[in-house]
């Protein structure tokens, strides 16, 4: 743990890209008890700017004694980054909370959840990993809904956002669109097809078995949060052109029977989820009104009537906050409690 104190020294690598500068406003925003901010980037962003609590803070680039004297280090710099850099912050004593797949896997590190399993933060070596964005909002609606009747089998299928890959991909988003209401040739330098007024079924590359790695990450990492190698998890990943807020829709087989209200007082009453249901008044959740958003969103909440046991649901939450930079404040709140 982190040695208790009034205020920490915290940084923030990679913080002039998407999920960086979330970082730098949640924690602001949740008033962590920062007495000094550290960024860091890349060359090409040393000397920038960035404002926090009123002041500008220079960026800037990372060494080998660049964590000593902090206490936290919140990740967002890419796997290869992160795989050079986190050893480095954690011999000299900081603990490193990391926004990459580099480390979700190593089981020597807790992949954390707060609201889901927050006993495995007390057993770090210097490393936490964040999980995949779409396995947090995934795993917020199955834990209660596991404690109370367990999870045997789950069949999720993914709408993410551009948000997801970088600025670089929300950039390609709104000139395709533009190019194409404008009649002008489409470019992909993001995506392998367009994504303006199209679906790719393809995040991250493709394994042998016929998986992209973004499905097979659902997969081990949902094991690995809810502390349960037997619930069998199938995905099927989708980048849609939205631009911010993952949505999914997700069948959940149970052991024993749920009807669909007992699922939604299960999920109503689990910190973090807010049950968004009334389809007959055209009420569901929503990327558009879920971007900006702390919370995961359910709605769509019914039972499966081709098995016994079953429930399907349609979870909304903001990628770049809950999916990544806030959960990652929220296990340093952890830490320091």
């Amino acid at each position: 743990m982190v040695r208790k104190k009034e205020s920490y020294v915290v940084a923030v690598v990679g913080a002039t890209g998407a999920v960086g500068e979330e970082m730098v406003s949640i924690l602001e925003e949740r008033s962590f008890p920062v007495r000094e901010l550290r960024l860091f980037a890349s060359e090409r962003s040393r000397g920038k700017k960035m404002a926090f609590r009123g002041d500008e803070i220079t960026i800037e680039t990372l060494d080998e004694d660049s964590f000593k004297g902090i206490d936290i280090a919140l990740f967002s710099a890419g796997g290869e980054r992160s795989k050079r850099w986190a050893p480095v912050a954690a011999r000299s004593g900081c603990v490193v909370v990391d926004n990459s797949s580099a480390w979700r896997m190593d089981p020597e590190v807790p992949l954390v959840v707060p609201e889901v399993n927050p006993h495995d933060i007390g057993r770090h070596k210097g490393i936490i990993a964040n999980p995949n964005c779409s396995t947090i909002q995934m795993v917020m609606v199955l834990k209660p809904v596991h404690d109370a009747a367990r999870v045997k089998r789950v069949v999720v299928t993914t709408f993410q956002s551009v948000s997801g890959t970088g600025k670089k991909a929300m950039d390609e988003l709104l000139t395709q669109t533009s190019d194409l209401l404008n009649f002008r040739e489409i470019r992909c330098e993001v995506y392998p097809h367009q994504i303006a007024f199209n679906c790719l079924p393809h995040i991250d590359a493709f394994l042998e078995d016929g998986y992209t790695k973004e499905e097979m990450k659902m997969v081990n990492e949902t094991r690995k949060i809810m502390g349960d190698d037997s619930i069998r998890v199938t995905a099927t990943t989708v980048r849609v052109p939205v631009f911010r807020s993952h949505s999914e829709s997700v069948n959940i087989e149970t052991e024993r029977k749920l009807t669909a209200n007992e699922a939604r007082a299960l999920l109503a009453a689990f910190p973090g989820v807010v049950v968004f249901d009334a389809p007959e008044k055209n009420v569901y959740p929503l990327p558009v009104d879920v971007a900006g958003k702390d919370e995961v969103y359910v709605g769509r909440v019914r039972e499966d009537n081709s098995i016994e046991c079953g429930i399907n649901v349609w979870i909304v939450a903001d990628n770049l906050r809950k999916g990544a930079a806030l959960n990652a404040v929220q296990i340093a709140e952890r830490l320091i409690e």
